[in-house]
């Protein structure tokens, strides 16, 4: 007989554990799949998560974890495979070909960067190279701060940056579309400009040291944040037909439902905030909206 479960969440990090917390207390029947391949799994340190600032991203997943287990909820650390729906019924197929069944569902599996494509970089990425200034920008402050962007799309986070340090360069990396209004606002702000195509970086420990231009010419940094494109770290949502916005995150109403029933959707892959206390929240409120649709059809009616 199968083995049927109130609730599968696909992904272990703090969306999915936190909406397995509130789920597990809720008495309900949990099965979370982690992958073990969060976003975060270069970064040193994890800010801006009250109480657990600078806590190693590791040892928030090994606490939480740890954390689930009086309440009942079993973890499979293996990634999903396949998903379908069906008539109130969803179907999971992990990558060992076991197969599980569930009411409901939350999405949790976050998003996936993609690094600038520069030699040295995947090196010092999440420790003096970051995409996020609010997660690691109070830790580079006053440095000498690079913020890479081709064409014109770095102006944004280098205009951010300022507010983290007073010496800020953005390079376009060989690309020339920056036009005179551009120049112009990046100049009244003290933001500096270096088009020249960059060779490499370079450091040690994993601690940026200097940008290597094509020309020959190297320039001292302390950090570099970049603003990339990201992508989906699973492709189950697109399995099950869900709806994306523009910018490639899954549509969610108020309580993180998504467009197909008994589906939600917490974390970066269903919103633009992408903040780890954030994922968090949201996981939460997916939790108690799951438990409180349960309710609402398991309850006798007159």
């Amino acid at each position: 007989m199968k083995e049927q479960f109130d609730v599968i969440i696909i992904g272990g990090g703090p969306a999915g554990l936190n909406a397995a917390m509130i789920l597990g207390r809720s008495r309900r029947k949990v099965l979370l799949f982690d992958s073990g391949k969060p976003r975060n799994r270069w970064a040193t340190s994890m800010n801006g998560f009250l109480s657990s600032d600078g806590v190693n991203p590791r040892d928030f997943i090994k606490k939480g974890r740890e954390e689930l287990v009086k309440y009942g909820v079993q973890i499979i650390d293996r990634a999903v495979k396949t998903a379908t729906y069906s008539k109130g019924q969803y179907v999971v197929d992990d990558e060992d070909e076991n197969v599980y069944h569930s009411r409901k569902m939350l999405l949790a599996t976050g998003l996936r960067d993609a690094l600038p494509e520069v030699e040295g970089i995947e090196e010092l990425y999440g420790q003096s190279v970051h995409h996020c200034p609010y997660c690691d920008g109070w830790e580079n402050r006053d440095k000498a701060i690079a913020v890479y962007g081709k064409d014109r799309s770095g102006i944004g986070q280098a205009l951010a940056m300022k507010n983290w340090s007073d010496d800020v360069t953005l390079y376009t990396d060989g690309t020339q579309k920056l036009n005179n209004k551009d120049m112009e606002l990046l100049n009244l702000n003290g933001v500096k400009v270096c088009t020249e195509a960059i060779t490499r970086l370079e450091g040690d420990d994993g601690m940026l040291q200097r940008i290597v231009l094509q020309n020959g010419e190297s320039k001292q940094q302390g950090a570099l944040f970049f603003s990339g494109e990201t992508s989906q770290q699973s492709d189950i949502g697109r399995q099950l037909g869900c709806e994306f916005t523009g910018k490639g995150v899954i549509k969610t109403r108020r309580l993180q439902q998504a467009n197909i029933p008994g589906l939600y959707v917490a974390g970066d892959a269903a919103r633009d905030m992408q903040l780890v206390i954030v994922a968090a929240a949201e996981g939460a409120k997916a939790g108690v909206a799951i438990n409180m649709e349960l309710q609402q059809e398991d309850r006798v009616k007159p």
